[in-house]
């Protein structure tokens, strides 16, 4: 299964509630925090809500 490492690069102060707990939903608590997570289509669409927060890399 593909992975992906995500890190909030850019605040979800003064960003829309929904995006907000998009970002709190994938696992990312602060900036400069990373996950890695599994790809699937619930995910995958969670990280098109807020990718211009994020910095996506494969891992």
């Amino acid at each position: 299964m593909k992975k992906l490492k995500l890190t909030l690069v850019k605040s979800v102060i003064d960003r829309s509630k929904r995006q907000k707990e998009t970002v709190k939903a994938l696992g990312l608590r602060k900036m400069h925090h990373t996950i890695v997570k599994d790809v699937s289509p619930q995910v995958q669409g969670m990280i098109n809500k807020v990718s211009h927060l994020l910095q996506i890399e494969e891992a």
